[in-house]
């Protein structure tokens, strides 16, 4: 799967897709992730309202053969969560960049998107190191 040039990815694999004015923005993990972990079973994420900090583990993905944390990779206000991809997590799968989104934050320092990666530089990091996950 092609890595969408419009979002910013984080070291840990997680992506997040800032709204037109850097107010909002939505966060998921990748789909590279996604088939690192495979047949996944369970989803534990924030409740509406909880701050979650850069860098921070703010949740975990877990599957039949590993947990893994959710890092946080900008800091913000929770303001949704997909309370459907809780219920059905095959939509990781299927669109991990979509329908497959976690959280949705209020951004709070909009220059820490800085510091994450654009799709060309998270691609190459999968490429020279691919057992990161």
């Amino acid at each position: 799967m092609k890595m969408p040039q419009d979002l910013k990815y984080s070291e840990h694999d997680e992506w997040i897709r800032l709204d037109a004015d850097g107010i909002h923005a939505w966060v998921g993990i990748t789909a590279p992730a996604v088939e690192a972990l495979s047949d996944l079973v369970f989803l534990d994420l924030p409740e509406v309202g909880k701050e979650i900090q850069q860098g921070e583990v703010f949740g975990e993905i877990e599957s039949v053969k590993a947990v893994a944390d959710l890092y946080a990779p900008m800091t913000g206000e929770v303001v949704g969560r997909n309370d459907a991809l809780i219920d059905d997590l095959s939509m990781l799968k299927k669109d991990p960049y979509g329908d497959g989104w976690m959280l949705k934050i209020r951004v709070e320092k909009r220059i820490e998107a800085d510091k994450l990666m654009k799709a060309d530089a998270y691609a190459l990091r999968l490429k020279s190191n691919p057992d990161h996950h």
